[in-house]
């Protein structure tokens, strides 16, 4: 299974010495043996090896960290934004997911502070899942807004509600509306448009790339 990647920005202020050529680095992304940075602005995909047009070089990179190569000087840069993120005003949080075998995106996240594993669904109108899930969440369902939906098995009851807070790889929204279905289906809650539709969202074969809005 390819490797799930998570942006987080991890923001590196160079000193202000006259003789170095960047002055601004962020890492955006990191996995095996590849980084994506924004150097002085400029968006850039580094493998080990690479330097980019404003000299910085990629000396190597895994989930952990980057160590890269800027004017001579040889540094290493933590991912630490798995555990707490950290994002300059501006650079927005970016999440890189890539597809599974079958095609498929999954993202992992939060809802409500719960840890999920979200199945990307464009086209899903909402965040949905299953009433399992949602007890499981803690997700008081059944005081929400009664309806049916049609799924693959044939026409099921549903409530939508209003999830206080879904992060995504730190690109975080509030109130965001979903839908629970009675029964165990979905398998996985999906992550769909109440969401998606809040971000900029980019996919590029079997990659795709999602960018908080604001």
């Amino acid at each position: 299974m390819k490797p799930l990647l998570y942006a987080f920005s991890f923001v590196l202020l160079l000193p202000p010495v006259s003789t170095m050529a960047v002055e601004k680095l962020v890492v955006l992304a990191l996995t095996l043996d590849k980084a994506i940075l924004r150097i002085d602005g400029a968006r850039r995909v580094l493998k080990v090896g690479e330097t980019s047009p404003e000299g910085v070089q990629l000396i190597s990179a895994d989930t952990d960290g980057a160590v890269v190569k800027v004017d001579g000087d040889q540094m290493s840069l933590p991912l630490r934004g798995v555990i707490s993120p950290i994002v300059d005003s501006d650079d927005p949080v970016s999440v890189v997911l890539f597809a599974d075998d079958s095609g498929f995106f999954h993202a992992e996240g939060h809802i409500n502070g719960y840890s999920v594993r979200f199945l990307v669904d464009t086209g899903a109108g909402s965040v949905a899942m299953s009433s399992h899930m949602a007890e499981r969440l803690d997700i008081d369902y059944r005081n929400g807004r009664p309806g049916y939906a049609a799924t693959a098995s044939g026409v099921v009851k549903m409530y939508a509600v209003s999830l206080d807070k879904v992060d995504v790889g730190g690109i975080v929204l509030h109130h965001v509306t979903a839908g629970v279905l009675e029964g165990r289906y979905p398998d996985a809650p999906l992550l769909g448009m109440s969401f998606l539709g809040q971000v900029r969202m980019i996919r590029d074969g079997h990659k795709m790339e999602l960018t908080k809005k604001y």
